[in-house]
């Protein structure tokens, strides 16, 4: 919403959640017309062997950045849920973040990750999204209760800013989920195209739903004030804000794993194309969570992170790949009939995938990671945060 205007940041939104739907069954669909059951052998059946190594490429970058932004997003709010601690103060172990991020690595991350089946995963991730849901009704009330206090910047109620294009890769990065989606459909306890359509609309549309409430409410309160990680913006002394940093650290621990199965299969199938010992499971698990982690520790800008991943993979893996294996494998023209809305989707993709990586590249976000916003110092805010 920073980078494009409400008005239009909104509009973009509901575009993009739109778009990850069709395209997430135009992936199955496609699927089932090649008799493939992933992704990867979807584009290898289409575009053969170069189109196989595009797409596992990206595949396997996309879920590796994302990880890298996790860690980061631990790291930035765990220690701050630590400084609350009694006798935890800004020397202290527990408030340096790349302790915090080998902490949750050892003890989390890298042990859920090991999993060699993602429907063990089933609770973790029911658990992660009521732990979104607290967090947006935390962004809610602080919306209320913190918002008017803040004096909004300058335009910060224009229709449009010149940032849009950088915005729809970070809801690019948002909503993807194809690159896991054949893994879901074949856990699935009856997995056709019907069923795979009605899961796809309701966890697209509860997900559309979260992020606007989350971007409205986050914007609102602190408009072009607002960083890439939202809770950069809430003050430190801020109990309500401190509990849903607990809750927004353990949720993105727990979102994790999945990714790393994504980034473990896509080396299995490329170096191996076959099924993993469990001595091989455990040293490419291990390998990944380390790489991950030792980037993370050495970056920490999560704004520019998410624009990256969401111009660079999420954009073609959303518009450009499913639409382009459809087309392929459906008879007709591809200005004719249902591929008309394919070919449109790849023109889109290209054009948000060249702007949006060139925009980042040249006109980088600024990043005040770790910086107490200057608002924080007003006596009115800081009794509104704290009892008493």
């Amino acid at each position: 919403m920073n980078q494009a205007g409400l008005p239009l940041g909104i509009i973009l939104l509901i575009a993009v959640g739109f778009v990850t739907d069709y395209s997430i069954v135009l992936l199955i669909r496609g699927g089932n017309l090649s008799g493939t059951s992933s992704y990867q052998s979807l584009v290898q059946n289409t575009f053969g062997f170069p189109g196989f190594m595009i797409l596992s490429a990206l595949q396997f970058l996309y879920p590796f950045i994302a990880m890298v932004s996790y860690n980061i997003t631990a790291g930035d709010t765990l220690t701050k849920v630590f400084l609350r601690i009694p006798g935890v103060g800004p020397d202290h172990i527990l408030a340096e973040r790349h302790f915090v991020i080998l902490l949750s690595t050892l003890l989390f991350t890298l042990p859920l990750s090991l999993y060699r089946n993602i429907e063990k995963l089933g609770k973790v991730s029911f658990l992660s999204m009521v732990l979104t849901l607290s967090i947006l009704v935390i962004a809610v009330i602080r919306s209320a209760t913190l918002g008017p206090q803040i004096e909004p910047t300058e335009n910060a109620w224009s229709f449009a800013k010149w940032n849009a294009i950088q915005a729809v890769g970070v809801m690019s990065f948002a909503f993807i989920c194809h690159h896991n989606s054949f893994l879901i459909y074949n856990s699935l306890e009856h997995p056709t195209l019907s069923n795979w359509s009605r899961v796809t609309h309701i966890s697209v549309g509860s997900s559309l739903v979260i992020s606007a409430a989350f971007a409205v409410a986050g914007y609102t309160t602190f408009t072009g004030y607002t960083q890439g990680d939202i809770f950069e913006n809430y003050c430190r002394d801020d109990n309500l804000a401190t509990f849903g940093r607990f809750c927004f650290g353990f949720s993105i621990i727990t979102t994790f794993p999945l990714e790393c199965f994504v980034t473990r299969e896509v080396v299995s199938n490329v170096l191996c194309r076959r099924d993993l010992s469990k001595a091989e499971h455990a040293a490419i698990t291990v390998l990944i969570v380390t790489m991950c982690t030792a980037i993370s520790l050495a970056y920490d800008c999560l704004g520019r992170v998410l624009e990256l991943n969401g111009a660079l993979s999420a954009t073609p893996l959303i518009f450009i790949l499913p639409s382009a294996c459809f087309l392929k494998l459906s008879p007709g023209h591809f200005y004719q009939g249902e591929n008309l809305i394919p070919t449109l989707l790849i023109i889109a993709g290209l054009f948000v995938m060249i702007t949006g990586l060139t925009s980042t590249l040249i006109n980088p976000d600024d990043c005040s990671h770790g910086v107490e916003m200057f608002y924080c110092a007003d006596a009115n805010i800081t009794s509104t945060m704290t009892p008493g």
